[in-house]
């Protein structure tokens, strides 16, 4: 019995455009002011939600006229102003580690990073370590399993 060629063709696109979604690379920004606001919906009528410091990491989801559906580490989803948001990049420490002089376990400890500390990232080595620099200055390297935004 031979199939009809119709599904099988419906199949495969459907097949390419998971694998296409799959690999689309994941956006990170940082707030770039204190104070900013998440909203329930894409207007400043919609109900607030939270208040967020400056530099915390989101996950950007999608955009709608400057409006920007974003997720924190937690999971939650909510909307902010595309303008609130900066370049600058901070990641978030997800559990308690130690930042190191160079990009190996047996570098020396710079810091200890408690959980929820924010970083600025400096450089992403890509073979598991970033390079970070705390507030007061003092630069080191984290696994990048530790922490949350990049």
């Amino acid at each position: 019995m031979k199939l009809p060629k119709r599904p099988l063709t419906k199949l495969l696109l459907a097949g390419s455009l998971l694998a296409a979604g799959q690999a689309h690379a994941l956006e990170f920004r940082s707030v770039n002011r204190s104070g900013a606001i998440w909203y329930d919906a894409p207007a400043d009528s919609g109900k607030k939600l939270f208040v967020l410091s400056q530099g915390m990491p989101v996950e950007i989801l999608s955009e709608q006229a400057g409006w920007l559906r974003v997720r924190d580490s937690s999971g939650t989803l909510a909307w902010m102003k595309a303008t609130d948001l900066g370049r600058q990049r901070t990641v978030q420490v997800i559990r308690s580690s130690m930042v190191l002089a160079g990009p190996q376990n047996t570098a020396a400890p710079v810091f200890k990073a408690d959980k929820d500390l924010l970083l600025e990232l400096q450089e992403n080595t890509r073979n598991g370590w970033l390079k970070v620099r705390h507030r007061d200055g003092a630069t080191g390297f984290i696994r990048i399993e530790d922490v949350w935004g990049v």
